[in-house]
């Protein structure tokens, strides 16, 4: 088999949350070029999947179109059992959907910290779990979390985000440990400094802007599509050795 081939996903189905735009968008569209089929999920996404809908179809892969609200657990579960009803197994689940909000840690609010901590770990959680489940049973399957370099630092003014995402880098290890023998591969990706819509606040705040790109190797943002490669080697055969990692794709900022 060449090299090449192992990178390949034709045949799979990928479950994308948060794939409407940013990084979610550009994984969704990355692994539809390496052949996946895509389920997409979003809380506001049209029915027809619009952009990266037509993205995927552009491709020659299906785009099954789903909107939820995944920090509403009982919508959560609803949906859950809606895609057990209506797709083929899943081979990749992509827990990429998140939030943020910023407070100084003093007066960061109750309602921050729930509503981050819903939607940026439990969530995930959840779908891991019941997602996860038939993978064991069926003895393979890759998800891969999108983490964050606050999964190993502490951030400043974003308490609830840093601990969602610390939480998320552990909560890869633990389920790695468990399914690792069942043929199922949990990772995770890191993202550095990305420019999405969760960083507009930051790159708009010229000292921030400026102390950022400073630390950066690479001297730039990251963009989405930075990490096209990393999800398409998590969600491939070329990862199968590859169990409870946290890959940073920072432009070097982790290295500093």
């Amino acid at each position: 088999m060449a090299v090449l081939d192992l990178f390949r996903l034709d045949g799979k189905l990928a479950l994308v949350t948060g794939c409407r735009r940013g990084i979610g968008f550009a994984i969704a569209e990355a692994l539809a070029g390496a052949g996946a089929d895509i389920a997409g999920v979003s809380r506001s996404l049209e029915d027809d999947g619009g952009a990266i809908g037509a993205r995927v179809r552009g491709l020659g892969r299906r785009f099954f179109a789903f909107r939820c609200d995944l920090a509403d657990r009982a919508a959560l579960r609803a949906w859950i059992a809606r895609l057990a009803a209506e797709l083929p197994p899943i081979d990749i689940l992509v827990n990429n959907a998140g939030t943020i909000l910023r407070a100084p840690a003093a007066e960061h609010p109750d309602e921050y910290w729930d509503e981050v901590l819903a939607a940026n770990l439990t969530a995930p959680w959840i779908l891991a779990r019941e997602i996860g489940r038939t993978m064991v049973a069926r003895g393979s399957g890759k998800i891969i979390f999108t983490a964050s370099l606050l999964s190993f630092q502490g951030g400043i003014l974003v308490p609830s985000y840093a601990a969602s995402k610390g939480g998320v880098a552990q909560l890869v290890k633990a389920l790695a440990n468990e399914w690792a023998p069942h043929g199922v591969n949990v990772n995770a990706i890191a993202p550095g400094y990305i420019a999405t819509d969760n960083t507009a606040a930051l790159r708009a705040d010229p000292a921030r802007n400026a102390a950022i790109l400073a630390r950066i190797p690479a001297g730039r943002w990251g963009e989405p599509r930075d990490l096209a490669g990393a999800a398409v080697f998590l969600a491939s055969r070329a990862s199968d050795y590859v169990h409870g990692a946290v890959l940073t794709v920072d432009g070097g900022w982790m290295g500093r």
